[in-house]
Order: structure tokens, then C-alpha cells, then sequence
């Protein structure tokens, strides 16, 4: 059987390979059986340690299910568990009136803003302002719907006086990560922590000294071994939910905090970036 007529039986094909897998191979398989729902929340890095495994065991175990990657994997297996509507709206039914969907989505939100409260550690927070405040430059990266985020901090970072630059191209990524140095901050924006160009350009920018900053829903990801500080954002997203909105909100309201505490530690400069800045549009406007 191969990857496209498996459709969605991704847990039917783990059982019925579950004699050819290796002895750790079968850990993962355990752990994905048995805990299917986390695993659809978990980065790589959480199911390797849930399995007792390491992440190279879990590749290992995708690729021979026929899979050309975790993320592929856990694609497969998210829509083993829930309708097509689902896949997209989570809990919102199809039958439910616009009222109810409002509602739904506003507290879906707002459950998500909370939960990142919760999980913010104002250590982490502290060691990005100070990096902020000292270095030179700073450069915000992030792929796919977390490039729209780096687009936003972009703008209000550089509103508010700083030296900062974003990109969202994979090869620019990279290229930039190559030039960077000590007098940087690298804040690198994931949802997932897993995204292969973006960690492999933060680990160039790790090497030549700059600081790393993850913004990031996933503690334990590939990403994060290379930061100097991590800032968890909180929003439940399943592989068919990328880029859902829920995960834009929460990085914005950190990249909200991050932005009104660095201005608040260097009030006068900001005061003068920002008049600067608005002056040099008001005639754009009626």
C-alpha cells in the first residue's frame, strides 16, 4: 500500500506494520495509539519524549509508514480524527447560526490570550528586552503565516526607533542569519518550533554569536535549542488549522508586550521615533 492510498487510515497502517517496526520504533507507534490527540498537538520533539525515543527514531518511523516527514505524519493522523469541517473550524458545527460561531471564535481567542499569560515567564520576557535594548540590530524571520507576524513586529519596531529588518523568504532567511554577529538578535517565530528553514537559519545565527529569540507554541522543539530566551504563545492547532488565527493573535499580543516594555525603558527616544515617523506620513493622509 502505498502513501496516497492510505487516504486517511494512518492508524490503521501503524497497526497493521506494527511487527516490522524496530523494538524503538514501536515505542512511537505506542504513544501515537494510545495518545493520538496530543500527538497531534505535539511537536517532534515532545513525542521523542514521550516515547523515551529520540527525534531521529521518530523520522525514522514516519519514513517507513511511507511518510516523507513528521509533519506529513501528523497531517495524516489529524484527519483520522476529525470530519472534514472540523479540520478546518474545530469546534464550531456547520449548523450553527453566525451568533454562535462570534461567540465560539471570540472565546476561543481569548482562552488563547490567557493560556499565554499563563505560560509567559517574565525571566524569558526579561532577557528580550535587555537583548533588544543592547544590540544593534534586530531581525525578525518567520515562514509561511508566522511570516506575517515577523512583517508585523517589523513595522513597529522600526516605529519605534530600532534598527530592524525582517524577512520571510527562505533563502533571505538564511542569508541574513549568515551576516549576522553578536551586535544582533535574531527573533525567529514559529508556530510549530519544527520549521526546517527557519531552524536551520537560526542555528547559523547561534554560531556566529547573535541573540536568539523563539517565539514559539511548542517548549520542547527543535527550535528552541538554539535560544537564549524562548516565549511560548498558547493556541491548540492541528496541522489542518496552520496558520490559524488563534496562533496569530497570541504572538502578537507577546510581540504587544515586548514592544510597550521596551518603549516604556527608553521613553524619549521612542516619543521622537514615533513623531518622526507620523510626521513622515501625514501628508499621505485626507
Amino acid at each position: 500500500m502505498n502513501k496516497q492510498s492510505m487516504g486517511t487510515k494512518a492508524l490503521l497502517w501503524i497497526e497493521s506494520n506494527y511487527t516490522s517496526l524496530t523494538k524503538a520504533e514501536k515505542k512511537v507507534a505506542d504513544v501515537v495509539l494510545n495518545d493520538t490527540e496530543k500527538v497531534v498537538y505535539s511537536s517532534i520533539t515532545d513525542l521523542a519524549e514521550m516515547a523515551s525515543t529520540g527525534e531521529t527514531t521518530v523520522l525514522r518511523f514516519c519514513r517507513k509508514l511511507g511518510f516523507r516527514g513528521y509533519q506529513e505524519f501528523k497531517l495524516a493522523v489529524a484527519q483520522d480524527l476529525v470530519s472534514p469541517s472540523e479540520n478546518v473550524h474545530g469546534a464550531i458545527d456547520e449548523n450553527d447560526k453566525l451568533g454562535e460561531i462570534a461567540q465560539k471564535i471570540t472565546a476561543s481567542n481569548s482562552q488563547a490570550l490567557k493560556d499565554t499569560m499563563s505560560l509567559l515567564q517574565e525571566k524569558e520576557l526579561n532577557k528580550t528586552v535587555d537583548a533588544l535594548l543592547s544590540k544593534k540590530r534586530i531581525f525578525f524571520f518567520g515562514v509561511g503565516s508566522s511570516g506575517v507576524t515577523a512583517i508585523d513586529a517589523h513595522y513597529r519596531f522600526m516605529r519605534l526607533g530600532f534598527q530592524a529588518a525582517h524577512a520571510v523568504d527562505a533563502h533571505i532567511i538564511a542569508m541574513n542569519c549568515a551576516l549576522t554577529g553578536p551586535d544582533d538578535v535574531v527573533v525567529g517565530i514559529s508556530t510549530s518550533g519544527s520549521t526546517k528553514d527557519l531552524v536551520d537559519a537560526v542555528r547559523i545565527a547561534h554560531e556566529n554569536g547573535a541573540t536568539i529569540v523563539c517565539l514559539t507554541n511548542h517548549a520542547r522543539s527543535p527550535i528552541t535549542q538554539y535560544a537564549d530566551a524562548v516565549l511560548l504563545a498558547s493556541s491548540k492547532e492541528t496541522p489542518l488549522q496552520g496558520g490559524a488565527f488563534a496562533s496569530k493573535i497570541a504572538q502578537i499580543h507577546i510581540l504587544d508586550i515586548l514592544s510597550t516594555a521596551v518603549a516604556l525603558r527608553r521613553k524619549e527616544e521612542t516619543f521622537k521615533a514615533i513623531e518622526k515617523t507620523t510626521k513622515s506620513v501625514v501628508s499621505k493622509l485626507y
